[in-house]
């Protein structure tokens, strides 16, 4: 095969996904959320319990005004949903589905790609913010600043510790070296990135920055029309790629109960649809924290739990 077509193949690949499965994760967090309240929700548009609502409401935004307030930073209000979206597209070409090079772009450094990219999330928040000209995105922003600096330090320790266990930093070398019993050893350190993962993306408990009862709606508060349906679609893309890469760091990614390596992409996709599931259980069950709750977690907690979770892994790699 060329190596054009490949990489057509590739990257075509990666973008069906990236354009299917956050559409999936939000009907399904639509329809539990429905469930788990005893409420109904909209059952009409499609026919069979709804599931054509989430369609409906794209195209609802596609019909809605443009706006961009008067006193904003045109260029950088218009860019700032580009720019929180863009990095998860990047993110998902280097994730692997299953074995065989099944992935969009292998990477011998593909951790220390996936941490970097990450943390351009950041800068899509304070661009929003700043830029609106609005005091409740400002105020927005600043939360979202503190909360996805301090995150990050748990995020990327809790990733370095399976990484050196694994003994490499490719992620199909990771799910390739991992063992059943990694998900006693390495259990810290999962929950440790699971909920640093959570704080980056902004979910519930961790949405101190679009505090709706505090804020309007944070940093987006400003925005209309497609953009803010960029933004809610760059949060559910960061559920895809935070299940995807709890999947592959600490659940086996593509390794099952049985032997066939052919099924290994049915694997990684229900250990991620499972993840999802319990990102949106979580929101459904938890208030959200303030911010010295927030913050208190971070410092506390998560960053000692995840140093103490690296010092252990040393001590075993050594050992062994």
């Amino acid at each position: 095969m060329p190596l054009w077509l490949e990489l057509v193949i590739r990257v075509g690949g990666v973008l069906v996904a990236f354009l299917t499965l956050p559409l999936l994760v939000g009907q399904a967090e639509h329809k539990v959320m429905a469930h788990m309240q005893g409420r109904l929700g909209p059952m009409y548009a499609g026919g069979f319990h709804g599931w054509a609502q989430l369609v409906a409401d794209g195209v609802k935004f596609v019909q809605k005004e443009d706006i961009t307030p008067r006193e904003a930073d045109r260029t950088v209000f218009r860019l700032a949903p580009a720019v929180a979206l863009v990095p998860y597209l990047l993110v998902l070409l280097v994730i692997p589905l299953g074995p065989d090079d099944l992935v969009g772009q292998p990477l011998d450094i593909g951790l220390f790609f996936v941490l970097a990219v990450m943390g351009v999330g950041v800068v899509a928040v304070l661009m929003s913010a700043w830029a609106s000209a609005n005091k409740y995105s400002l105020l927005g922003g600043l939360r979202g600043a503190a909360q996805l600096l301090g995150y990050e330090l748990p995020l990327v320790l809790a990733a370095a510790s399976v990484a050196m266990a694994a003994g490499t930093l490719s992620l199909s070398g990771i799910v390739e070296a991992w063992q059943p019993w990694w998900l006693l050893w390495q259990a810290p350190a999962m929950v440790v990135f699971f909920l640093a993962g959570l704080a980056e993306i902004r979910r519930p408990p961790f949405d101190m920055p679009v505090a709706d009862s505090e804020l309007v709606f944070g940093y987006m508060t400003e925005y209309t029309g497609l953009r803010f349906a960029f933004f809610l679609l760059a949060e559910y893309v960061g559920i895809v790629v935070i299940a995807a890469l709890t999947t592959v760091l600490f659940l086996g990614g593509w390794q099952g109960p049985f032997a066939d390596a052919q099924l290994g992409w049915l694997w990684t996709l229900l250990k991620v649809f499972a993840v999802s599931f319990l990102i949106i259980w979580i929101r459904v069950s938890y208030p959200r924290l303030r911010e010295d709750q927030l913050q208190r977690l971070c410092w506390l907690v998560l960053v000692p739990v995840s140093l103490a979770q690296l010092v252990l892994t040393a001590a075993v790699r050594v050992a062994l």
